[in-house]
Order: structure tokens, then C-alpha cells, then sequence
């Protein structure tokens, strides 16, 4: 697999992070999955199989959230469970932040710490920052660039840390 510059940039100071929580909290999930509901057939499950094929622990509210649970306390409980974040940006997502803010509360606890890592699909970097120049300012990987396969396999790379 190779990084380019900027993705090592991106990566190192979240490698430090998980493998930080890893230490304190050895029962954490590897990552939690953040993406817009229309995307959770499709795009979302894609990656989330993927990630699981590459040995990644994965919150996903599909699987994770159980019927008639109070959905914002089991996101909560995902996030304080997980070692790192995967924001899933696609146009839905997009969409979703600028009417609804539906993503905020995720999105503010996983950027006030050093893990997270957008992942971009289906738009771009200028169009993330329209709307969420927070997001948009962290550096990430991009379906532009690679397979979502090969993404998985970086993103179970950047976590792979007691393997």
C-alpha cells in the first residue's frame, strides 16, 4: 500500500491517538462509522463490510443501534467506545449538514479530539468546506484517489495496533 505525503501527514498524529486509546481502553471498537442515513445501504454498509473483511471492530448504527433505542444515546455510547472516526462524505452527508446539521453532535465530539479522518466520496475537499469548513480542514483519503477497498485496507493499517 502506498501514502502519499499528505496522507502520512494526516495519519501519524491519529496513529499516535488510537494506539494511545488502545492502551487506556483495550476494549474500544476500532473505529466509529459517521455517515448520512441515506447512505446506510449502500456506500456506508460498502465500507463497513470492508472494513470488517480487514479485521476492523466497527461501530455502524445498522448493526450497533437496536430497534427502539434511543438513537442519540447509542451514537454517544459509540463514540465514547471507539478508537477513531471515519466521517463517510458523500453528497448525502452534504446535504444532510447544511439543512438538518443531523451529523453535528458526532461531528463535534470526533473533531474535538486527533482522530478523525474524512473520507470522501462521490464530491470533493472544496465542496466539504462549502459546508463544514471544520471537517473540510482535516486532511483525509478520497475515493478519487483510491478504492474504497484500498481505503479499508489503510484505515485497518491506521488502527491495527494490539494485531
Amino acid at each position: 500500500m502506498t501514502y502519499t505525503a499528505a496522507e502520512v501527514r494526516t495519519l501519524t498524529p491519529i496513529r499516535r491517538e488510537v494506539e494511545a486509546r488502545a492502551r487506556a481502553y483495550p476494549d474500544l471498537r476500532d473505529v466509529f462509522l459517521c455517515h448520512a442515513w441515506d447512505d446506510r445501504r449502500g456506500v456506508a454498509k460498502d465500507l463497513h463490510d470492508l472494513l470488517e473483511l480487514n479485521e476492523v471492530s466497527v461501530w455502524f448504527s445498522e448493526k450497533d443501534v437496536m430497534l427502539g433505542a434511543p438513537l442519540l444515546r447509542a451514537i454517544d455510547k459509540g463514540l465514547a467506545k471507539s478508537r477513531a472516526g471515519i466521517v463517510l462524505v458523500t453528497p448525502g452527508l452534504l446535504r444532510r449538514l447544511e439543512s438538518e446539521g443531523i451529523a453535528d453532535k458526532e461531528l463535534s465530539e470526533l473533531l474535538a479530539r486527533d482522530q478523525l479522518v474524512p473520507v470522501v466520496h462521490g464530491t470533493s475537499y472544496e465542496a466539504l468546506r462549502a459546508v463544514s469548513p471544520l471537517l473540510g480542514s482535516r486532511s483525509g483519503l478520497s475515493t478519487s484517489e483510491d478504492s474504497m477497498a484500498d481505503i479499508a485496507v489503510k484505515i485497518a493499517e491506521l488502527v491495527d495496533v494490539q494485531r
